[in-house]
């Protein structure tokens, strides 16, 4: 890399980043000169520069589990062979099941895809489907099932026909409680109606890293494509893991998602410090949380096709993010992560952006808008955009009240940052992803901290078992007597049958 102070971009001397299809206006964040030098210094100082020559060389950037994470190599020009041919057969089997050369056991077209998986095996991909399908595409409609409430699996199946509903399970470890639950009740669901358990072989999918746990619930092996160790469920969806995606845009479209990520790969990589558009984005997100006290994140997405972005962003930053050990084994000393939320506009402006204007706590935002719409309807996206600029301008300005009406009085000083998109496409949001990415890389490295692993998700796991032998059985382990009191509560109610025990 070039020496990271040369052509610096932040501060006062500079308000905004071209970077491909994205334009980032970082001119709302009340940076100036000064703090903008201190905080590209400290990223020098953090050994920024090294780690992401350590990222993209395959080093063991995963600590804790001694791992490379070379989710970057999914969507690289020069990627691993092996990256490629795995790429090549899910892109095949997803052409053809878009243009019906793959049918069901019974020769019908495949009119419907459930994929099951959660976290990252579904925030991402649902998210880009939901974003990019388009609604009179050729490809079968996609339904994701993730949670374990039977609820969703109902809403899931609802109305679909066996015979040409194409399940993919999707798991890097094939273990997860979530997906192994509702496999079980897919399966149960596809035998029941089919009379045929040799025809499930036609119909389910597995995208995992444990073939042999994919093998022995029944799937093909011809229907089994691979997830490798070094990706990371949340940084996932450039790999087979994003065949819903594949599915739903095609090749071409798959390719394009990729295409975009991999201008934000080269950016990063190559790009010094001092104008590295996800190193910026994370400078600023430590000057907010670490100096500001910002403790939450606003994602307020200006497109209604981006109305599951917060929901992907927060696992992406929070699972990342959200520790407070560092790498040496100590405690961190300063807060990492903050909460990530937010929500579709210019709805959350008639639901939570009161808080933000007039309430007591400090935050940081994203606004994320499109230049050019999906629709023909110009009318309604001039003031989408009107309202995305003019809120970034009132979180910053502020409105001073007067002696007569102090209740009008508008904070302001809330540092925002606007990304605007060219159009919504598959390059665009691929980029947007991938920015995203980077960013979360280098604040793991300035706080010091491994942002590929969730030993935190652990605990509550393991407590879980126990507990539902017990809910489901007499006896069990002694346990937190609070946890005790509830599961005897549950039986009674239970026991007492749907209209007993209630206290009206």
């Amino acid at each position: 890399m070039a020496e990271p102070r040369t052509d610096f971009r932040l501060g006062a001397a500079a308000n905004w980043l071209r970077l491909g299809p994205l334009l980032v206006d970082y001119s709302k964040q009340g940076i100036d000169e000064p703090v903008a030098r201190a905080l590209v210094d400290l990223a020098v100082e953090s050994g920024v520069e090294a780690a992401i020559d350590d990222l993209f060389a395959g080093a063991a950037v995963n600590r804790t589990e001694d791992r490379a994470a070379l989710h970057t190599s999914l969507r690289a020009e020069d990627c691993p062979d092996e990256v490629r041919r795995e790429r090549d057969r899910f892109l095949d089997i997803a052409e053809r099941v878009r243009n019906g050369g793959y049918r069901g056991y019974t020769g019908k077209y495949i009119d419907t895809v459930v994929s099951i998986g959660i976290g990252g095996s579904q925030l991402g991909p649902e998210l880009v489907v939901d974003a990019l399908a388009p609604s009179t595409s050729i490809a079968p409609e996609i339904r994701f099932l993730a949670n374990i409430d039977g609820a969703a699996a109902r809403a899931t199946l609802a109305g679909l026909d066996p015979a040409t509903t194409l399940v993919m399970l999707i798991s890097k470890s094939f273990s997860t409680l979530e997906m192994r639950v509702n496999a079980a009740t897919v399966r149960s669901w596809f035998i029941e109606r089919t009379c045929n358990p040799d025809a499930l072989a036609r119909h389910f999918l597995a995208v995992t890293a444990n073939e042999d746990a994919a093998a022995e619930f029944g799937v093909a092996d011809e229907h089994r494509f691979r997830l490798w160790d070094w990706v990371g469920g949340r940084f996932s969806l450039w790999s087979a893991a994003g065949l819903p995606i594949a599915i739903a845009l095609g090749r071409d479209g798959f390719e394009d998602l990729l295409a975009g990520a991999r201008e934000v790969d080269d950016h990063f990589r190559s790009t010094p410090l001092g104008r590295n558009l996800p190193v910026l984005l994370a400078l600023l997100q430590i000057w907010n949380t670490n100096f500001h006290g910002a403790a939450t994140h606003a994602v307020l997405a200006y497109d209604r096709r981006l109305k599951l972005l917060p929901d992907h962003l927060q696992q992406l930053e929070m699972e990342s993010n959200g520790k407070s050990v560092r790498n040496d084994g100590q405690s961190t000393e300063t807060h990492t992560a903050p909460i990530v939320w937010g929500g579709e506009e210019t709805n959350g402006q008639h639901a939570f952006h009161q808080l933000l204007h007039q309430g007591t706590r400090a935050f940081s935002a994203d606004l994320i808008a499109s230049i050019r719409p999906g629709h023909d309807l110009d009318t309604h996206h001039d003031w989408l955009l009107a309202n995305c600029l003019a809120q970034s301008e009132a979180m910053l300005l502020g409105r001073e009240g007067d002696a007569t009406a102090p209740h009008r009085r508008v904070r302001g000083g809330h540092p925002t940052t606007t990304i605007l998109l060219e159009r919504l496409d598959a390059r665009s949001l691929g980029a947007l992803l991938a920015l995203y990415e980077h960013k979360v890389f280098c604040l793991g490295t300035i706080w010091q901290i491994n942002p590929f692993d969730q030993w935190g998700v652990e605990l509550g796991k393991e407590l879980a078992g126990p507990i539902h032998e017990e809910l489901t059985q007499s006896g069990g382990a002694a346990r937190n007597p609070a946890s005790a009191d509830m599961l005897r509560a549950i039986k009674r109610a239970r026991d007492a049958g749907p209209d007993q025990g209630r206290s009206d």
